[in-house]
């Protein structure tokens, strides 16, 4: 996405928040920089230590266990919002699944496969369901579903606006944002009412060349109001760290939905 759409997107909806329209600009291409180098990184050294994204990790796999003793046999579905990097999003994933002793987990992504070279080569723990070149999105909720049976522990990009699915019919919820109606994808609170799932959501910062992340307050997803309190945490996310957004600049972005 082009830099001057991005930075008039950030305009129009952030109203008078002021941000760095370089740091917004050079968004994409920073994303870009820091896939390739997780991912040659990885494929010249055979693995590659990420202290920074460790960290991440291991505080999302702390708060796991808490919630497995506060609320036992309770599914959690991970949600990284779309920020900094998904290379680096999955990352944080395949360390995640490592310190819960999880053969595999289960995610449900954005990204087209392959950017760069054989992805399940250098991440096999990880399994993928869907990405967003995928045509066949059939039965794509029953193997979701069973992921989160097997494991308790699915991934789940739930900041989902309705433009990432244009190629397929779209379940949306209402909700507002930023003082207007808008819309998010319904996808992630069907699932956790079926299963009582809490949501964990978290994104990742980049600053000084070093990752941070803001973990969110997990979130029961069959609460009446799960939905907007996920369009709380967007927004939130959205005014914190407009720069590092993936997603911003497409005209759509959450204010727009079909029928569905």
């Amino acid at each position: 996405m082009r830099a001057e759409e991005r930075c008039e997107t950030g305009r129009h909806m952030l109203a008078h928040a002021s941000f760095d329209s370089w740091r917004v600009s050079a968004g994409v291409l920073l994303e870009s920089l820091i896939d390739q180098r997780i991912y040659f990184g990885r494929l010249l050294r055979g693995s590659e230590a990420w202290p920074d994204l460790q960290a991440v990790a291991a505080a999302l796999a702390d708060s796991i266990r808490q919630l497995r003793v506060d609320e036992p046999g309770r599914p959690v579905i991970v949600s990284p919002f779309h920020y900094v990097s998904q290379y680096a999003n999955i990352y944080v994933v395949d360390e995640l699944r490592a310190l819960l002793g999880l053969e595999s987990i289960a995610v449900v992504s954005g990204v087209p496969r392959d950017l760069y070279g054989d992805d399940h080569a250098q991440i096999p723990g990880v399994s993928v369901l869907y990405t967003y070149d995928d045509h066949n999105r059939n039965g794509l909720g029953l193997r979701v579903a069973r992921a989160l049976k097997r494991s308790g522990v699915v991934v789940v990009f739930a900041d989902v606006p309705p433009f990432t699915m244009h190629r397929f019919p779209m379940e949306t919820v209402g909700v507002s944002m930023f003082g207007r109606r808008a819309r998010i994808h319904h996808g992630v609170f069907r699932l956790g009412k079926q299963f009582d799932a809490l949501l964990m959501p978290f994104y990742l910062r980049f600053e000084q060349g070093r990752f941070s992340a803001e973990l969110l307050k997990p979130m029961p997803l069959a609460d009446p109001g799960a939905p907007q309190q996920l369009a709380h945490y967007i927004e939130a996310a959205l005014t914190d760290n407009y720069p590092r957004c993936l997603v911003v600049g497409h005209p759509a972005m959450y204010a727009f939905a079909p029928a569905r």
